[in-house]
């Protein structure tokens, strides 16, 4: 009877130790084996090029990568259903700015931007643009400053809202500056940039993609790229290291992430093939003519600027004092 049990035991033993040698990592090999929803939390750029992404995945993964629109909240709806899925690779989301600064203004979301997803790949960024009427005098970014510094808010400048990513940057550009311009928040960015164009405020931060037609045809006069290079859409226009200020970098940012706890292989596959997608000759075509370049790395890059983009974007909500609405 003895030697039953012992046998017994150690079959079960040996049941258990296969059952749990049965990796995420093994797991992976067939992996994707059905279709993969991609969460979309806004429209605009982030719909465009998640659509895009996902339409290129597809035929490199063997399965249909399918679009998921869940537009709302400022994109919590859609982060906060992606927080909560399985991590099994099945479900993916497209990050952006507000994922990282929605968090500090309203502390009660129901995600982690840092700890709740898996970041796959940073895909591309394109990056902002001072624009002012052109009944402004100045001509450079340095120009509007000194109006700025001379006659503290003179100048207006409009945003997409309290909190949205124009009035952060316009905020994080008065706070390096040392400037005061005076704050008209619009329902939208297209609504603000209406408004500069219509004289009712001086300048607004937007999109390079947005402003370049205006720029181009002389109903609105390009400052500065907030970038770190010229951007190929504008290249008339300086960046704002040239104009003096290298630390005024505003790009909106577009990443691939999954939900925490997803197997590392499957990040690493799916990061493999993102990269390849933003490297074909079509996917840069599209971006070019948004404004757009790609930035794919590896996860352990775009973690790490994750990390960075929510340090810096806190630090200048909290210094503004800026709540959500």
């Amino acid at each position: 009877m003895r030697m039953l049990r012992a046998s017994l035991a150690s079959f079960l033993m040996l049941v258990t130790g296969a059952a749990f040698s049965q990796t995420p990592a093994a797991g992976a090999s067939t992996y994707p084996a059905k279709p993969i929803r991609m969460i979309l939390p806004f429209a605009g750029g982030t719909e465009l090029i998640g659509r895009m992404v996902g339409g290129k995945l597809s035929p490199m993964l063997g399965q249909q990568v399918v679009p998921d629109p869940r537009f709302g909240a400022s994109g919590n709806i859609g982060w906060e259903a992606a927080a909560k899925a399985a991590p099994d690779g099945y479900t993916l989301v497209m990050g952006a700015v507000p994922l990282l600064t929605n968090p500090h203004l309203n502390p009660r979301v129901a995600y982690d931007p840092l700890q709740s997803f898996a970041p796959i790949a940073l895909l591309a960024t394109i990056p902002n643009i001072v624009v002012v009427h052109p009944s402004v005098p100045a001509r450079t970014l340095r120009e509007l400053l000194q109006i700025a510094r001379t006659s503290p808010g003179k100048l207006a400048y409009g945003s997409g809202g309290v909190g949205s990513a124009n009035h952060l940057a316009a905020e994080f550009m008065q706070s390096l500056a040392k400037v005061r311009f005076t704050h008209v928040p619009y329902k939208s960015a297209t609504f603000a940039l209406t408004g500069a164009m219509s004289g009712d405020v001086d300048l607004v931060i937007v999109v390079v993609s947005s402003a370049v037609s205006y720029i181009n045809t002389g109903r609105m006069r390009g400052l500065a790229v907030l970038d770190t290079r010229r951007n190929a859409s504008a290249p008339q226009v300086p960046t704002s290291a040239e104009a003096g200020m290298p630390q005024l970098v505003a790009v909106n940012w577009y990443a691939l992430l999954a939900p925490a706890g997803t197997p590392r292989a499957i990040v690493e596959r799916l990061n493999a093939e993102s990269v390849r997608v933003m490297g074909t000759p079509e996917t840069r075509a599209s971006l070019t003519a948004m404004g757009g370049t790609p930035a794919p790395g590896t996860p352990e890059q775009t973690a790490e600027f994750l990390r960075a983009e929510y340090a810096r974007w806190g630090k200048v909500i909290r210094e503004a004092n800026i709540k959500a609405e």
